[in-house]
């Protein structure tokens, strides 16, 4: 018997709360809240969340998008991904927009592949990694704009992408995760997958009061 190993939610006292910055995709919020006896403050990102979309084909290829990142100053690769910034939405209906959105591509099979909280020292960013599988063209090409106007394709084998991780030329922490899960998961005969609509309640914003 060993000791399961898991992160442990935590409900301290809350003392203030206020948005300190509005952005145009997310806000800063400063919250003072009270932690084994003492007073603390911080500021963090109010994150809406955000889901990704590992496809892959039945050579098990996977599909890369690059795009321009600004605080980077980046074209990075990555995997297709969005806000959770559609009201009522789920994620994996997000997670089927978004595939449409960036690739023009669907899929028939999906499954939560991984879960991550991005940088949780200063957001609440939550972000759920889908497998996607059974890939074919949407029929329509989707109008993008800004960065993602720019948007490269590319398919790339598991093995290649996952070289590529470990060699450190591609450093984006969801194409990172989901990489290395699926590698890992198609080693165990994916029995690491969960169900697509499986809830999600380790997401910030889903915590019972």
């Amino acid at each position: 018997m060993h000791n399961e190993l898991s992160d442990d939610r935590v409900t301290p006292e809350l003392l203030s709360t206020e948005t300190v910055f509005a952005g145009h995709v997310w806000n800063v919020d400063r919250e003072r809240f009270q932690l084994d006896g003492t007073a603390i403050t911080r500021e963090f990102v109010n994150h809406t969340g955000a889901v990704a979309v590992l496809a892959m084909d039945e050579r098990d290829r996977v599909l890369l998008i690059k795009q321009y990142r600004h605080p980077v100053r980046l074209r990075d690769w990555e995997l297709p991904a969005g806000l959770l910034d559609v009201l009522n939405e789920s994620p994996l209906i997000a997670a089927q927009r978004e595939l449409a959105e960036e690739t023009d591509l669907q899929a028939e099979s999906w499954h939560v592949l991984s879960e991550m909280l991005t940088s949780p020292g200063g957001s609440n960013e939550a972000v759920r990694i889908y497998l996607a599988r059974g890939v074919s063209a949407t029929g329509e090409v989707f109008d993008r704009y800004a960065e993602e106007a720019g948007i490269e394709l590319r398919w790339v084998p598991l093995e290649d992408a996952v070289e590529a991780v470990l060699e450190r030329r591609v450093q984006n922490s969801i194409l990172c995760l989901g990489l290395l899960a699926a590698q890992l998961g198609r080693d165990r005969g994916w029995s690491t997958l969960g169900d697509a609509n499986a809830p999600w309640p380790r997401h910030p914003r889903n915590y019972a009061e």
